[in-house]
């Protein structure tokens, strides 16, 4: 039993959890900086998405209008044109879709590089078809193409490789519209049936009135030709050269650029702390172990250019490694894996220096904002999942400086369509070289301007402090043993 009059254990660590936490400065800057940057990735990341078709504006869709028309009496009809003609003025077409006419070879063209999300093909011999269906006695066009059952339906031929919300929203809009135009289509045939069935009826009355009978149940049809009356036109749909079946249904390309993007974030935040940590300007701590070493006399321009150096190794190596995992041991179609990892570098690269900028210019907020500017800004306004057609006028604009939409884009052109330069190949290549060369730039500017006005990260005189304070420290910690022989 200790004596009375023992003196208390010493406490080392005499800070309690309750004094902090009445601390209101512990409180403020978490909760400023929580609250602003949540209310940004939601209103980035829901506001670009939760309205695309009330947004959508100007989605490419081309119109194969190869109908030849045919001859009613005195009358040439081309009932093909007219269904052009209804969608180029329906306001609810035409506000929302881009209609361009355009030859069937021009539209397979467009579509082979992603440019349009579906494809209106009317038949050569439609408007023959229609009225030999209706019964009625039409001319200018062989009878065998008149009456082939293809050529009685209009052909939607979608494009989920240059997206599949894109083209929902294609098809949402044309399938009403065509349907419209099945209804105003009807109404003249039966009329013009009608009228078709009344001159016969005339004549037959002239002559006997069996004959009469006869012509006119000739021009009603029958039940089945009343059927077809009632909705004339029909719409087939299907698919222009589906997605690769291993190509998660057309999406693989988004969740590669995705992948890509947080490859170059990811190296560039690492590459910030640990290059830091070894410079003695950051910590390190790894479970138990806190380690803070001796720091460097070392410019912010020569540590900038020591992580960029790192970061182009490191994005070669993860990008590599991404590339190897989803074409090799997952199995993702990838017909052009060289191709793939040179641009996938390149992307990866450009958003690590620019990473790394955002930390050289604004310290640890550089990461929020780079968390904010590539990730959740990229995936409001990158077109991976909405359409770019059906973003708010922001995110359009927004777009453009992405750097995840020029990843996507390449990424789609290489998987989806033969690496075609013109597929969007070439775009994301040079906006990710620009967006480099830009984020190289002004990464110079800024920290040749901290270093040229003095701006340290650590003043010469603290660190000489420091650098003395450390030698102090470390002559004392030796042992006693190796101080040699003390003067008598």
């Amino acid at each position: 039993m200790a004596p009375k009059d023992a003196t208390p254990p010493r406490d080392d660590f005499p800070v309690r959890v309750h004094d902090l936490l009445r601390e209101r400065a512990v409180w403020v800057l978490p909760l400023i900086l929580a609250s602003v940057v949540v209310s940004a990735m939601t209103a980035l990341y829901l506001a670009s998405a939760v309205d695309p078709l009330g947004h959508v504006r100007g989605l490419p869709v081309e119109v194969v209008n190869n109908d030849r028309g045919a001859t009613l009496g005195a009358e040439h009809l081309d009932i093909g044109s007219r269904i052009e003609a209804g969608l180029q003025a329906s306001p609810e077409v035409s506000r929302r879709l881009r209609l361009e006419p355009v030859t069937l070879p021009e539209a397979e063209r467009a579509m082979s590089r992603g440019r349009a999300y579906a494809t209106v093909v009317i038949p050569p011999g439609f408007t023959a078809s229609l009225l030999a269906q209706a019964g009625l006695p039409a001319a200018g066009a062989s009878g065998g193409a008149a009456t082939r059952t293809g050529d009685r339906s209009v052909q939607l031929l979608t494009n989920p490789r240059a997206g599949t919300l894109g083209v929902s929203l294609a098809s949402g809009v044309l399938q009403p519209a065509l349907a419209a135009a099945s209804r105003t289509i009807s109404a003249q045939l039966t009329a013009a049936a009608d009228a078709t069935a009344g001159a016969s009826t005339g004549a037959g009355t002239a002559t006997t009135g069996g004959a009469a009978t006869a012509t006119a149940g000739a021009g009603a049809g029958g039940a089945a030709t009343q059927a077809f009356l009632a909705n004339p036109v029909t719409v087939t749909t299907s698919q222009f050269h589906p997605p690769p079946a291993n190509s998660a249904l057309g999406l693989s390309a988004f969740y590669l650029a995705l992948l890509t993007l947080m490859c170059g974030f990811l190296v560039g935040t690492l590459l910030h702390s640990t290059v830091d940590a070894a410079l003695g300007y950051g910590t390190s701590e790894v479970g138990p172990r806190w380690t803070q070493l001796q720091p460097k006399a070392i410019s912010r321009w020569r540590t900038l250019l020591i992580k960029w150096v790192m970061a182009a190794a490191l994005t070669a190596v993860v990008t590599g490694l991404m590339i190897a995992i989803g074409a090799g041991a997952v199995g993702m179609d990838a017909p052009h894996p060289l191709l793939l990892w040179v641009f996938s570098w390149l992307c990866a690269a450009s958003v690590a220096a620019g990473t790394i900028v955002l930390f050289a210019a604004l310290g640890t907020p550089g990461q929020l904002v780079a968390l904010l500017l590539f990730v959740y800004a990229g995936l409001a306004s990158a077109g991976g999942t909405v359409p770019i057609e059906a973003l708010p006028g922001f995110f359009r604009l927004l777009s453009e400086a992405e750097p995840l939409r020029q990843i996507l884009a390449g990424d789609r052109a290489i998987l989806y369509f033969d690496a075609q330069a013109d597929a969007g190949l070439t775009r994301g290549a040079v906006s990710a070289a620009i967006g480099l060369l830009c984020w190289l730039a002004l990464g110079a500017l800024i920290v040749r301007w901290y270093d040229r006005r003095a701006l340290h990260r650590m003043n010469p005189e603290l660190l000489t402090y420091v650098n003395r304070a450390v030698q102090d420290y470390r002559a004392q910690s030796k042992p006693a043993e190796d101080q040699g022989p003390r003067a008598p």
